[in-house]
């Protein structure tokens, strides 16, 4: 679904509608080359060999691709009022108040915001993207985290202002926003210790996600830097997805030996839910747990869940704002924005 700034929806953009335009990512299937030497291709840019230009360029015309000049547009000066932004996904309560934070901005500026979710799909991500620059769209700012979405760089024109939103962007010249997950992930360790856990557990979630890997380097950071955590804690990872049966193999293989787990960070929501539901299954089970990201129902479970909150909406509100900085011609050198994470205790550390 496409949200407008006014909180309408509109249909699907036309090309994913009607007929679907070849993008960049099929030039590079269909020529077994590069998204990013088809971009050097597509740009006229230096640096690729001429048998593998040609190759690029058969791949061209056969499927009939056609470079998006929206980028060199408004470089001319031409506006159309609007942004575009992706979207992970439409499921989680941080995507919500993070969409609703740059629409707000967007629409105290007068601009419409076109939005989609990638879905866990490098290729959906890639034609969003190219949907939104089809039309024309004044800035991108882009909130697919997972790690292979990293060829989505190569897919925004040249010259296209974009923010990145939960990860940076592969090349570095372009702003970004990101939560603070590794320090996020070491408060939480401190804070189980602090309640006397030693022999501890992460319930990690995607493993392609950025913002989970540095969630897990945090976790593992701040238990090899404290003398009183068990060293084999750091080994102590079971990623995700997660159900009960996932969940029960993990536990058993880290409470069969010495120095059992006693308490568990886990890695997002989804994590944090699957555990709540697996302890509700099994109420002989006592382990203290703090979970990454707050959630609406976190005060009612009990034991009440002590989380690591994210501020979804400043995230979103700074990356607005550095996108439209970006658009009014600020030329200054890539930001990349760290917004602090918090604590907030409640009980399920101390179970």
């Amino acid at each position: 679904m496409t949200t407008l700034s006014n909180g309408a929806a509109a249909s699907e953009p036309a090309p994913e509608r009607s007929r679907q335009w070849p993008t960049m990512v099929d030039v590079a299937r269909a020529s077994g080359a590069s998204l990013k030497t088809v971009s050097r291709v597509v740009n006229g840019e230096p640096g690729v060999r001429p048998v593998t230009a040609e190759r690029v360029q058969r791949a061209i015309a056969e499927l009939g691709f056609q470079r998006n000049d929206g980028a060199s547009m408004l470089r001319r000066g031409s506006s159309t009022a609007s942004i575009g932004m992706v979207l992970e996904d439409f499921s989680g309560p941080f995507y919500a108040m993070l969409a609703g934070a740059v629409e707000r901005v967007a629409r105290d500026r007068g601009y419409l915001m076109l939005t989609g979710a990638a879905e866990n799909d490098p290729e959906r991500a890639a034609r969003l993207v190219a949907a939104f620059t089809a039309r024309r769209v004044d800035g991108l700012i882009v909130a697919a985290s997972r790690a292979d979405h990293s060829d989505l760089d190569d897919c925004i024109p040249a010259g296209t202002r974009a923010v990145f939103v939960d990860r940076p962007s592969r090349r570095g010249d372009a702003d970004s926003v990101s939560s603070d997950n590794e320090g996020g992930t070491r408060a939480a360790v401190r804070h189980l210790v602090d309640l006397g856990h030693t022999s501890l557990g992460f319930l990690g979630a995607d493993e392609h996600s950025w913002t989970i890997r540095r969630r897990l380097d945090g976790y593992r950071s701040a238990v090899r830097a404290d003398p009183a955590i068990d060293p084999q804690s750091v080994e102590r990872i079971a990623m995700g997805p997660h159900d009960d049966d996932t969940i029960a193999a993990a536990w058993s293989s880290w409470t069969s030996g010495d120095n059992p787990v006693t308490a568990l960070v886990t890695a997002n929501n989804r994590a944090t839910l699957a555990l709540v539901r697996f302890l509700r299954s099994h109420p002989e089970i006592r382990v203290g747990y703090v979970g990454f990201d707050d959630f609406e129902a976190a005060e009612l479970i009990q034991p009440a869940v002590t989380v690591i909150a994210q501020d979804a909406d400043e995230i979103g509100r700074r990356a607005a704002e550095l996108l439209f900085d970006r658009i009014a011609g600020t030329a200054a050198a890539a930001q990349h924005v760290v917004i602090p994470t918090r604590l907030i205790q409640r009980d399920s550390g101390r179970r």
